[in-house]
């Protein structure tokens, strides 16, 4: 049984052989097995003549209250009535001015454990409630307390107890990152201090998957502008660690905050051009073919990763290279996924195809039944600027718009492609 996160064992004797079940009024048959009073007789009354347990035929269907059973039982229900209620007491959050004597107590010199107990009792706080969190990131000088917190440290020879306070605070500013006014000034406070960001990469590489996402959360908040771009990016193992969690095997949730950390840092050319070296087209083609391990959100991801890639040389030759696998998987995402998907998809068409007219991306296309996707979302309720696109995708293909169309209205209605 569960009490919230409170974890409660019963005793086997305590359960109905039939519900299984916390007796609530315990009786014994002739045969001396005990079962739930309505459990027994529902069993009875459906025509059974058989002790349910043993499958003996019942010499009598009398009914021995066992007392003595029941009153353990209520002794155990007792304790975990109390037990529930100091637990529960325990587990929650506490209120604001908790917190801010909390806060007040946090200070780098301080004993590690105590620190920890105190930042616990924070995230417990902030995970109530957006109020919650907008109330941290808004008091005086936590941000840059816990900021404080991940200095450079060495995971090789400091104390268990200073590693676990450390990734409370990074828990604590990646939860409540999004409430901090002040997006520049907290990025600059990480990259332009201790080397910060060498905490947060460490935990990400070593961290459970909890932790891999508060930390690729952190990662794309101070991803502000292209130097802090290319500070993250270059950062030994980033890229690495990043492919690495998007693989197919990942948990969902790293899957998202991986790829969200990805096309946060992916505007520079240099990190698009190492991307591409890295194989990221091709990881990204897997995830968009596995439908086991892609959600909208996931899908939605990837291909705008392939649309700011198609705008370097190099990600179109990738994204049209081999059989053009690539260009087929995003051909077959251009219709009922989401309105996001579908612009990011035809973007992608639109850039190999039309813009920079790659000869094998045309081939690709049309093998995928492109054509007919392309002329589909046309009699569909599309922005204007997919439909400019489409419309020179299809000059692209040498179709004549107009005439297909009214080919396809005569057979179809209007057309929705989500």
């Amino acid at each position: 049984m569960r009490k919230d996160d409170l974890c409660i064992t019963v005793p086997t004797f305590f359960r109905c052989p039939i519900s299984l079940d916390v007796m609530k009024s315990p009786v014994s048959l002739c045969t001396g097995v005990t079962y739930d009073r309505a459990s027994i007789q529902r069993w009875l009354d459906g025509g059974n003549n058989t002790c349910p347990a043993t499958m003996q035929i019942l010499q009598n269907k009398d009914f021995i209250p066992n007392r003595t059973l029941q009153r353990l039982i209520e002794i155990w229900s007792d304790s975990v009535r109390r037990r529930v209620c100091v637990e529960s007491a325990e587990l929650a959050a506490p209120t604001r001015d908790e917190i801010s004597d909390a806060i007040d107590r946090v200070k780098i010199e301080k004993e590690e454990r105590d620190d920890r107990e105190v930042l616990s009792k924070i995230v417990r706080f902030g995970r109530e409630s957006d109020d919650n969190r907008g109330f941290l990131a808004g008091k005086d000088d936590f941000v840059r307390l816990l900021v404080d917190l991940i200095n450079q440290v060495d995971f090789k020879t400091t104390s268990a107890a200073k590693s676990l306070v450390v990734q409370e605070a990074v828990k604590i500013l990646s939860m409540i990152r999004t409430k901090i006014s002040d997006r520049r000034r907290f990025s600059n406070l990480i990259l332009n201090g201790r080397d910060r960001l060498t905490v947060i990469v460490y935990l990400f590489k070593t961290g459970n998957v909890e932790l891999k996402i508060d930390c690729a959360g952190l990662l794309e908040f101070i991803a502000v502008d292209a130097e802090s771009k290319l500070l993250i990016a270059e950062r030994d193992g980033v890229i690495t660690e990043l492919m690495k969690s998007i693989s197919k095997d990942s948990d969902l949730s790293l899957i998202e905050s991986s790829l969200s950390c990805l096309i946060a840092i992916s505007s520079p050319k240099r990190v698009k051009l190492n991307l591409i070296r890295e194989k990221l087209i091709g990881d990204v083609t897997k995830l968009l073919s596995d439908s086991t391990s892609s959600s909208v959100s996931v899908t939605e991801k990837c291909l705008k990763l392939l649309e700011i890639l198609a705008s370097t040389k190099e990600g179109r030759s990738e994204i049209c290279g081999g059989d053009g696998e690539c260009l087929k998987t995003v051909v077959k995402k251009l219709m009922k996924v989401s309105t996001a998907a579908t612009e990011h998809a035809v973007t992608v068409l639109w850039s190999v195809s039309y813009l920079f007219k790659e000869d094998k991306a045309l081939e690709a296309v049309t093998s995928a039944n492109g054509v007919t996707k392309i002329l589909l979302l046309l009699q569909s309720n599309c922005s204007p600027a997919v439909r400019r696109m489409l419309t020179d995708l299809l000059k692209v293909f040498k179709v004549n718009s107009r005439s297909c169309l009214s080919a396809y209205d005569t057979k179809t209605t209007h057309i929705m492609p989500f």
